[in-house]
């Protein structure tokens, strides 16, 4: 599902949106040179102010929660994309 503005307004604030699991790969989602392979956890979060973001982690060590308070803030465009299928608009929102 495409989250286009209308979607994203109606996601309530300070939650999670969207989550997912994915192995760290060149080919994916690359988040390190190590641990090739190693599953990754993610959470897409909405926060307070209108904005977005997107938390990683290694799977294996945490659940959606502590990913929530600390993993890793995805900042590559290309990564976010990948995970989260969004519209331009609500792409512009992504926390930096």
């Amino acid at each position: 599902m495409k989250i286009d503005s209308k979607v994203f307004e109606e996601i309530d604030n300070n939650t999670i949106f969207a989550s997912g699991i994915e192995p760290n790969s060149p080919d994916g989602i690359y988040m390190v040179s190590t641990f090739i392979g190693r599953l990754l956890l993610w959470v897409a979060v909405k926060g307070g102010d209108e904005s977005w973001c997107i938390y990683i982690h290694w799977k294996d060590e945490n659940n959606v929660h502590s990913v929530k308070l600390h993993g890793d803030k995805v900042i590559g465009e290309e990564n976010i994309r990948k995970l989260v299928n969004c519209s331009d608009l609500v792409f512009t929102k992504y926390r930096r």
